[in-house]
């Protein structure tokens, strides 16, 4: 997994609860990196999981809720380091429909290593998109989060219902842009 989504979960926490927070958690995922992560560096996501364990254990909020809220503040987090990747984009549904064929090229461009869930759009108007999402690590309410997100940053509302599908780790997205 990226390194900048360790980092950044890490200045998340610091930031919304405390740097203090941020060790503990670090502290009691007993990763084996001790949780020295660097933004250009890929790790196992292991480390993710044994992170995401402790703070459903800490915070007592469900696993989708973090991996919703992370998503969010990841999405902000990325658009500013890595604002080129959304030039040009008038939306958040023209940055889903070209999401897999052009900003995860630019991802993989920096990120080579980088395992990167896959986004295909099934169908598509002004409006709505039903995108098909396949990720081996189910990290779904992540993307939900990072939907949101860019959703926001184009100063857009959007609506979003997701199925899971009968094939392993995919899922489909329903995606309305409201007026």
């Amino acid at each position: 997994m990226l390194g900048i989504v360790f980092t950044t979960l890490v200045e998340m926490l610091e930031e919304k609860v405390s740097p203090e927070f941020a060790d503990e958690v670090i502290v009691e995922a007993n990763l084996d990196n001790d949780g020295a992560y660097t933004a250009v560096g890929y790790y196992p996501f292991s480390d993710m999981q044994k992170l995401l364990t402790v703070l459903v254990d800490k915070t007592g909020k469900p696993l989708d809720a973090l991996l919703y809220d992370f998503g969010l503040y990841l999405f902000t987090k990325l658009a500013s380091a890595h604002g080129q990747v959304m030039t040009g984009r008038t939306g958040i549904l023209d940055a889903l429909s070209v999401l897999d064929n052009d900003i995860h090229v630019q991802v993989r461009k920096l990120y080579p290593d980088a395992d990167l869930p896959t986004f295909n759009v099934i169908s598509q108007t002004d409006n709505c998109m039903r995108l098909r999402y396949y990720s081996s690590r189910d990290l779904y309410s992540l993307a939900e989060g990072l939907m949101d997100g860019a959703a926001a940053h184009f100063g857009q509302r959007i609506s979003r219902q997701l199925i899971k599908l009968d094939q392993p780790h995919t899922y489909e997205f329903s995606i309305r842009v409201e007026q």
